[in-house]
């Protein structure tokens, strides 16, 4: 009878781990690195990860019925770290401006053991803004021309140095700058304190400095006429093998895009508090009008940029081989478009110029109580500004457009200059010269009276 009893126990436990087993969940780890002080990555990560978008996306039926997710966020400060830990196995999807994008696509396919897929654009600038050149705000240095026999830093694979690269050799000045490689916290430090004759960063450290008033931008992206955007590359395997999750991962992209749009002001303010990058620089990319387009698209024009960026890194910095068809797939970005409602081809077509797109568009004000206000006239803005000093009241920030690219200007950072009566801002001191009489920021306010 013991026997018997004993036999059935030892049934019954079988029965029990076979079954356990079988039920057993399943995790699946998501390793996913980004930037988060990097305005263009921000839908990709930061936003995605604290409103917990790609939860909500992901599959939970069929063969994910009973799969536990381990979701993993990890930030940095540029792009290459990221392909580094996505060479090592510990991530799986990295979000990386133009310049480190190639990099990870051209690594992967030269050592051959795993691929890079480019997937999704996290955000762009048609001609270039958010990259800039910037200079000690007291620094006599005002073109690139100036920068001969002088020290340059910037963060090195970066899509800032990508473009500097590019901007050295047209204006044959390589062999007359040192370039020294420093993070953007490292550098726009140095700036602050005069360490270095100027930085090279990437969205949004130019305006960032121009903002805390230690730097002076004296070369925007535009003026290179390259695109610069950021997007997301994943694994290969780990797309062959889930999927579903990509498909999520696009979603929740899409959907951190649209909180940005929905509400400038809010965004702005939210993820300032979550990377510590002033709301008012913030602004200046996520507003109507600003600097950053939030839209996923592959388009031809980027394509064609990385294919070009990538020759001038094969020829300066023996960057290897990438096959472009490889590489690049919109699959999982177009179908997630499509389970919207939406026109993937639309948005292919649909490119934002500022230069044609922000004409007309109102000079803003920020109000430290009011919050936002639009001045349709250069003396509509300054008579507003002028009501709020009398009231005794300082701007948390002022916003005006180059009269020449549409780039949307911090107020206080532009040039103004004044001809048949009529002030227009600009980026470029130059600029302002070639339009009229050069009058400052504060001159201008300062013989504005308010009723």
């Amino acid at each position: 009878m013991q026997n018997s009893l004993s036999l059935k126990a030892a049934l019954c436990a079988a029965t029990f781990l076979t079954v356990g087993h079988v039920t057993q969940a399943e995790t699946i780890t998501i390793g996913i690195g980004h930037q988060s002080t990097v305005t263009n990555t921000v839908p990709g990560g930061i936003i995605m990860e604290k409103l917990e978008l790609l939860e909500k996306h992901l599959p939970t039926t069929g063969k994910y019925a009973d799969v536990d997710y381990d979701i993993v966020y990890r930030d940095y400060t540029s792009g290459p770290p990221i392909t580094n830990q996505m060479i090592a196995g510990k991530l799986h999807f990295g979000v990386m401006g133009d310049y480190p994008l190639i990099v990870n696509g051209a690594t992967f396919q030269d050592q051959g053991n795993d691929e890079s897929l480019l997937i999704q654009i996290s955000g762009y600038n048609l001609k270039g803004t958010g990259n800039g050149v910037v200079v000690p705000v007291d620094s006599d240095v005002f073109t690139l021309d100036d920068l001969r026999g002088k020290s340059v830093s910037a963060p090195f694979g970066s899509a800032a140095w990508g473009m500097f690269l590019a901007v050295l050799d047209r204006e044959k000045l390589v062999d007359d700058v040192t370039l020294v490689n420093q993070s953007p916290p490292v550098g726009v430090n140095n700036i602050a304190v005069g360490r270095i004759d100027a930085h090279v960063d990437f969205t949004p450290w130019s305006e960032v400095m121009e903002f805390r008033g230690t730097g002076r931008k004296i070369y925007d992206g535009s003026e290179a006429l390259i695109p610069t955007f950021h997007g997301t590359v994943v694994l290969k395997s780990f797309a062959e093998k889930y999927p579903e999750i990509i498909d999520a991962y696009s979603k929740a992209t899409l959907e951190a895009q649209d909180w940005i749009a929905d509400d400038p002001v809010f965004a702005a303010t939210k993820v300032s508090e979550w990377t510590g990058i002033e709301k008012e620089v913030l602004y200046l990319y996520f507003s109507d009008g600003g600097i950053s387009t939030f839209e996923s698209s592959i388009k031809p024009e980027w394509v064609t940029s990385l294919q070009e960026s990538h020759a001038l890194l094969v020829r300066e910095r023996d960057v290897p081989a990438l096959d472009f068809g490889k590489w690049v797939d919109d699959s999982y970005v177009k179908a997630a478009v499509a389970d919207r409602g939406e026109d993937y081809d639309a948005m292919v077509s649909s490119v934002v110029d500022t230069a044609v797109a922000n004409v007309g568009k109102p000079a803003e004000i920020w109000h430290p109580r009011d919050g936002i206000s639009s001045y349709g006239t250069m003396a509509e803005f300054f008579t507003g500004l002028a009501s709020i000093r009398d009231t005794g009241f300082a701007p948390l920030a002022s916003y005006v457009y180059d009269a020449n690219s549409g780039l949307k200007l911090f107020g206080t950072s532009a040039f103004y200059a004044q001809a048949d009566g009529e002030v227009a801002a600009f980026l470029k001191k130059a600029d302002a010269e070639a339009y009229g009489e050069i009058v400052s920021y504060h001159d201008i306010l300062d013989a504005t009276a308010t009723q």
